[in-house]
């Protein structure tokens, strides 16, 4: 009965939907603060508590649907394979251990993603525009990793206490065994 967690049902629908319209909300409402978003911190909780492809489903759909109205380019490609790598990272390698993980570890995770996050998006990007020398493309964007990594931290702390327990309520409820 594992496979009835991954059907595509009302349920799982309605949530996923209402975590990207959460990720593409948050991404306006914060749009004021450079890269300080909660969207990495949602999909980082998402997945532990969801999975790998639900992180990357809402990944995908918010960066799309939040690009609509805040500038579409080729640093969408970017965002989205940015955060989908993030997801993989935290399902692969933070899910298995996730309940032996104390806390404060986890808010250290969510700001080192931050910085990973920056890499990841360096990396995809400097090719677009034709930039030669990656290593001075990324530490001039450190600055702007750097606010994402802090807000991760903040964002963690808050949202993890509310939305690990609404989604094991969720989960519990909906995709019993």
């Amino acid at each position: 009965m594992a496979c009835k967690a991954k059907q595509l049902s009302i349920q799982r629908l309605t949530l996923l939907a209402m975590m990207t319209t959460l990720c593409q909300v948050s991404r306006l409402v914060f749009q004021f603060l450079p890269n300080v978003q909660p969207v990495t911190v949602i999909l980082i909780i998402l997945t532990l508590s969801l999975g790998v492809s639900d992180g990357l489903i809402v990944a995908v759909l918010s960066i799309f649907i939040s690009n609509i109205t805040l500038g579409m380019g080729v640093w969408t490609i970017a965002q989205m394979i940015s955060f989908a790598l993030l997801v993989l990272v935290t399902g692969v390698v933070i899910k298995p251990f996730f309940k032996q993980i104390p806390f404060l570890i986890m808010v250290l995770y969510a700001v080192l993603m931050g910085y990973l996050y920056g890499f990841i998006i360096s990396l995809v990007q400097a090719p677009f525009f034709g930039i030669q020398n990656f290593w001075v493309y990324y530490i001039s964007g450190l600055p702007f990793d750097t606010l994402h990594a802090i807000g991760n931290g903040g964002f963690y702390l808050i949202l993890a206490p509310i939305l690990f327990p609404l989604l094991k309520k969720f989960t519990e409820k909906y995709f019993k065994e």
